[in-house]
């Protein structure tokens, strides 16, 4: 038995008070997290169906954009299901003012993502917008947080305003295929586009689905000279 399993270090005694008071909870059930720094609990984790798409330039996110637009990589952390701790966490951020979930989600997706094929060059990050009013009304844009986590851990810059959303559209849940494709066409435009030129962009959102979002905002920053894209969520929907 060595003198610091007797007595542990002053931060290891002042990170357990912290913790005490300010104890770190699930982002899907909210329950004590036995580990500081961590999203999910082990109940929710074992709920959990983490993708490893990052490890194959090839796989179900990128065919979901094959003959739509040329990429670099695609990858999403987890696939999404219904009553899922994933879905619970998702509703949290966007509903329930918890930025810190995509923050948080972000940063632990990043760790993969640094040293994984066709993410490692990437230049910078670029969220989807939201339309001011929405953004005004959320107090944040969920696809921005999410990518405040991706930076930390990646150690690059986040691009932000770089599209903007000039028309406010209802949600894209609950939408068929082919509304959600109509309903985002042409309202999205390109700025900063000199902070793009030649660059690796990774543009990311919360959760693939039909992929008309992505796609719209992808075409924008292909239009900018010598730019290549990769796509980031933090889910993706299981395909109809």
């Amino acid at each position: 038995m060595t003198f610091k399993t007797v007595f542990p270090s002053v931060p290891e005694l002042w990170d357990g008070f912290l913790h005490l008071l300010y104890p770190e909870l699930c982002v899907a059930c909210s329950d004590d997290l036995p580990v500081a720094g961590g999203c999910f609990c082990l109940s929710c984790r074992l709920k959990i169906s983490v993708s490893d798409m990052h490890h194959n330039r090839e796989n179900e996110f990128t065919e979901r954009f094959w003959g739509r637009m040329p990429l670099e990589s695609a990858a999403a952390m987890y696939y999404f299901s219904r009553k899922n701790p994933i879905q619970r966490a998702l509703h949290q951020l966007k509903y329930h003012n918890q930025p810190e979930i995509g923050i948080k989600i972000g940063r632990d997706f990043g760790r993969k993502l640094r040293s994984a094929p066709g993410f490692s060059a990437v230049d910078a990050i670029v969220p989807v917008p939201l339309h001011p009013k929405k953004e005004r009304l959320r107090g944040y844009n969920q696809s921005a947080m999410f990518a405040i986590g991706l930076a930390e851990s990646m150690d690059i810059p986040v691009i932000y305003h770089a599209l903007a959303r000039n028309v406010f559209t209802g949600t894209q849940t609950r939408k068929k295929r082919m509304d959600r494709f109509e309903n985002v066409g042409n309202v999205f435009s390109l700025k900063k586009t000199a902070l793009l030129e030649g660059k690796h962009i990774m543009l990311v959102d919360d959760v693939l689905t039909t992929g008309a979002t992505l796609e719209m905002c992808g075409q924008e920053i292909l239009n900018v000279r010598g730019t290549r894209l990769s796509l980031a969520t933090i889910a993706i929907a299981l395909s109809n």
